[in-house]
């Protein structure tokens, strides 16, 4: 069948005491409501999933439009029954399958979704839900299950009376309906308990009073299904993802020291035999090869490096790209747009921005390179800086195969130096150097012998 989705995301979380509405929270390197999304796009085509927003809507919508999402608004936050009503218009089957998610959920997996679409699909409920058992379901919606192992309703926690409190087998708000049996009821449902809202939960009840059977799902990890409404189950939450990720790179042949220190997000890729020291972070799109090591601290983003590269510790990156075998470290920063060639070397306290290091090169100690491009075999010597800024553009400097820059030098951008070119340490270069030349920009030594007694004297 045909399996549309509804994910519900349409509340501030007013628990999580911040301005941003709740799914837009980070957990695990992604929104929480991106973590929900990838989930759903393993059972439903992007288009037949919805999305419904309400709290700072443009926002999550400019955050997924791009994954050819569809979206319904909710004005007014008026329970769950409420939000899937608006989502109706959107949600392009009427009939096949309709999974309902939240936006809150982030470690619900693609597997159990699978599961909960094909459990649906070869029964002859209406709808199923999903269910977990909690030792302490103070605040969830308690499942009432008669003797065949049907759900006759589901009470919230305010509406329950002291009997159903005791049960602790919980609604997890997840559910799979036959869409055409779903939209034929909803209008059902009012608002007739504690709150005034509309709760999806009644379609358990109204669906069985027509003769349909409404089904459970349980799930024996209640983790999978925690909904995050304060600070403190996001850090969970977040922990929990992470655990993941690194027990997933472990399987996979990556030697990760001390996991619980190293933070690596959703969508890194990490090649076999590398080795990641701790405390390491590895963010948003990294892509690491095989046989590299990351060192302790080391910082990479969105940056992409072949294999056997060697970061030592303390190393900052982002979008950048390290070629193969090439080493920074420690204590280099890479700031955009850097691209460090093959057998190319970073050294410490070494800051690159919008620099092509060319295969070879090296930069060891105590330099700024920012718009620059640096011929392979090339030598940078501690202290060097390009001058690329006059306070209102931002020039290229561009430096030949096989150049040679002594110690402290400064290099005033817009410069070219040639093929084989030395630089004398402690230089100041305005001008372009040839190929094969020496270059010296520094006032002549003057010694004036006896002038410490002589000022002493005075």
């Amino acid at each position: 069948m045909r399996t549309s989705v509804a994910i519900l995301a349409a509340g501030l979380g007013t628990r999580m005491r911040s301005k941003q509405a709740k799914v837009l929270h980070r957990a695990g390197g992604m929104a929480l409501i991106e973590c929900v999304v990838e989930a759903a796009r393993q059972i439903a085509e992007p288009g037949d999933i919805v999305c419904v927003t309400g709290h700072q809507s443009d926002q999550v919508q400019a955050l997924l439009a791009p994954q050819g999402l569809r979206f319904a608004r909710q004005h007014e936050q008026k329970g769950t029954g409420h939000a899937l009503k608006c989502a109706q218009e959107e949600i392009a089957a009427e009939d096949g399958l309709l999974m309902v998610l939240y936006g809150d959920t982030p470690l619900l997996t693609a597997k159990t979704l699978l599961r909960l679409r094909d459990t649906q699909a070869t029964s002859n409920a209406a709808a199923i839900l999903i269910t977990t058992t909690l030792d302490d379901p103070t605040g969830y919606g308690r499942v009432i299950i008669d003797s065949t192992g049907a759900v006759t309703s589901i009470v919230e926690h305010k509406d329950a009376t002291p009997h159903q409190r005791s049960i602790r087998v919980i609604n997890s708000g997840i559910y799979c309906f036959r869409a055409d049996l779903l939209w034929k009821h909803l209008a059902e449902v009012q608002p007739n308990n504690a709150s005034g809202e509309y709760y999806l939960t009644d379609m358990a009840a109204i669906l069985q009073s027509h003769g349909h059977r409404v089904e459970h799902m349980h799930v024996d990890d209640p983790s999978e299904l925690l909904g995050i409404n304060t600070r403190i189950e996001l850090a969970a939450a977040d922990r929990l993802l992470r655990q993941r990720k690194n027990d997933a790179l472990m399987l996979s042949g990556v030697t990760i020291e001390h996991p619980e220190t190293v933070t690596i997000d959703a969508h890194v890729k990490v090649g076999q035999d590398t080795v990641i020291e701790a405390c390491a972070r590895l963010l948003g799109s990294t892509e690491i090869g095989e046989d590299c090591r990351i060192g302790a601290g080391a910082i990479i983003e969105n940056s992409r490096l072949a294999n056997r590269v060697q970061i030592a510790p303390y190393t900052l990156m982002i979008d950048s790209i390290i070629e193969e075998a090439a080493h920074l470290g420690p204590f280099s920063r890479l700031r955009p747009k850097s691209h460090v060639g093959p057998d190319a070397h970073v050294g410490n306290f070494v800051e690159l921005k919008n620099t092509r290091l060319g295969a070879g090169a090296k930069s060891g100690h105590l330099a700024y390179l920012g718009d620059a491009e640096i011929g392979p075999k090339s030598n940078i010597g501690a202290g060097t800086i390009v001058c690329n800024y006059d306070g209102q553009r931002k020039y290229a400097t561009k430096i030949g195969r096989g150049s040679f820059i002594g110690s402290n030098s400064t290099l005033v951008a817009p410069l070219e130096i040639g093929e084989e070119a030395y630089v004398g340490a402690a230089s100041v270069i305005t001008h372009d150097v040839p190929g094969d030349a020496l270059a010296l920009g520094r006032a002549k030594q003057v010694i004036k012998e006896g002038w410490v007694s002589k000022r002493k004297k005075k």
